[in-house]
């Protein structure tokens, strides 16, 4: 079967079509399953946040109309796995690479404050770290990126990337540094 435009899929949705939700999943279900199975490392948590983001979309799917449908399921896959994961760490059953990973940001991310303030920072966290990412070299881009954002493991990154994981984790430890450098260049207390 021929696979349809990710913009005739979008109108689908705005049709209230099912088959949008059936050629989501087709086209998105393997990417979405790996976005959540490199946070969760279990299957059935990983296929249920698919499931989910497949609703999600659905459910988002009019009012908004993504230009990119995979980078919109990515982020709702990645959204639903991290909530996945907060209530592991809260049940105390374990994480794996995505608390790691997140662990080392920590000294990059401020916490304190009221919840409106909080939101107003991460909006501007958000624009720092975006042209962060744009004034880097692309292999450290995408070091920082399967990090960060897909939650890879060293040694994934490294054997993807025909590196060996000591360098990647220098990599990783100049770019946040740098990044800690921008954030309190750009006033967010730390």
């Amino acid at each position: 079967m021929l696979s349809i435009e990710d913009r005739e899929i979008v109108e689908l949705y705005w049709q209230r079509s099912e088959m949008a939700v059936s050629e989501t999943e087709r086209k998105y279900s393997k990417y979405c399953y790996a976005v959540a199975h490199n946070i969760l490392q279990n299957h059935e948590d990983s296929q249920e946040c698919v499931n989910d983001t497949l609703g999600r979309a659905w459910d988002a799917i009019p009012p908004a109309r993504p230009s990119v449908l995979r980078t919109f399921l990515g982020k709702i896959t990645r959204n639903l796995a991290l909530n996945v994961l907060e209530k592991m760490k809260a049940e105390k059953r374990g994480a794996g690479q995505a608390v790691l990973a997140l662990s080392e940001l920590e000294d990059c991310i401020a916490s304190k404050g009221t919840v409106d303030e909080r939101l107003i920072e991460m909006e501007a966290i958000t624009q720092i770290v975006n042209n962060f990412l744009e004034r880097l070299d692309a292999t450290q881009r995408k070091v920082f990126v399967r990090r960060y954002w897909y939650t890879s493991s060293i040694d994934d990154i490294a054997n993807d990337y025909k590196m060996t994981a000591s360098s990647v984790k220098n990599i990783l430890f100049r770019l946040r540094k740098k990044l800690k450098k921008e954030l309190e260049k750009e006033g967010i207390i730390l």
